[in-house]
């Protein structure tokens, strides 16, 4: 397959970094690690002017109705960038749980952020607080939620709530839904992983040590090189992955779970490789390095983790096999 992304794709792609480069995100996500979410929806507004908060949201509630190619590109994007607040569970999950809801309008426009937990694999709704709506999504149906008790995440700007149910439980396409959430997390990984990687090399071609620069050594050069294959490879798996699920392939499960899997080692990988990069700055929450390194380790183990996929990954190929 040729996954190379066409000209309006790419553009769309150059239109989000240009328009996050100008947004001061790393002082919206510090912001949005204190409660104070002013900045953080300023940035959503941002992408609201751009369609990405329309991109899955059908014609018929004003959105735009794009490929999941598409979303998989802003998705990325918005992980480069590390944007704050609950992005795969507003702008591809919740699409997908409200299908015909009126409220799919509100989303579109960007003047609803909606969260969504899906146990088990997704127990609790991650920034409940912030949203103007809590889904709770299970078996095929879906309820409105509201927030219950806060709990702690390795990333100070994710706040995961429990949630219970309230009002009447309507069908939804849950199991579609997740797909959504799994592939959307894994292009962000992707999107990390890469600025992290962007970042290093910049640093290695600036840092000295012993009267050379850092980038000289071969096992900078080696550790660095080891990061961009796992991204390269990565990548291609959770576009490969979005034909599937566009398709509504039978495989679509297996491709799912490969991506995500492949999409957080990489990102775990990158984040390690920069640490160890930078030294001791990159652990500075001064330094914005410190935003992704964190934002990474919330989204490896988010909608599924690795050993959880790569089971799902066997039990597909194992099934296939017999």
């Amino acid at each position: 397959m040729h996954f190379e992304l066409d000209t309006s794709q790419r553009d769309f792609a150059a239109s989000i970094d240009g328009a996050l480069a100008a947004a001061d995100v790393p002082g919206a996500i510090r912001a949005w690690s204190t409660g104070d979410t002013g900045p953080g929806r300023k940035v959503w507004a941002t992408l609201a002017d751009l369609g990405v908060t329309a991109l899955m949201v059908s014609e018929e509630f004003d959105g735009i109705g794009a490929h999941v190619v598409d979303l998989m590109v802003a998705a990325e994007r918005l992980g480069r960038w590390g944007v704050p607040g609950p992005v795969a569970e507003s702008i591809a999950v919740a699409p997908v749980l409200l299908a015909d809801d009126q409220r799919s309008s509100a989303l579109a426009s960007g003047e609803l952020i909606a969260t969504v937990a899906m146990p088990p694999r997704v127990p609790r709704a991650v920034d409940a607080e912030a949203a103007g709506l809590v889904l709770l999504a299970a078996d095929g149906q879906v309820w409105d939620a509201e927030a219950g008790a806060r709990h702690e995440s390795v990333d100070p700007a994710r706040h995961p709530f429990d949630v219970t149910s309230v009002g009447d439980a309507r069908t939804a396409d849950t199991a579609r839904a997740f797909e959504f959430g799994a592939l959307s997390t894994a292009a962000q990984l992707i999107g990390a992983g890469q600025a992290m990687l962007d970042g290093s090399v910049e640093y290695a071609k600036q840092r000295s040590q012993f009267g050379r620069v850092i980038g000289s050594y071969q096992a900078i050069k080696h550790a660095l090189a080891d990061v961009h294959i796992a991204v390269e490879l990565a990548r291609p798996l959770v576009y490969g992955a979005a034909l599937s699920l566009a398709d509504d392939s039978p495989d679509v499960a297996r491709d799912v779970s490969a991506a995500k899997a492949a999409a957080s080692d990489a990102a775990l990988l990158a984040a390690r490789t920069a640490l160890q990069t930078h030294g001791a700055i990159g652990y500075t929450q001064e330094h914005d390095l410190s935003l992704l390194i964190l934002r990474v380790q919330a989204l490896h183990s988010a909608w599924g983790d690795p050993t959880w996929h790569r089971r799902r990954v066997l039990e597909a190929l194992a099934g296939s096999a017999s």
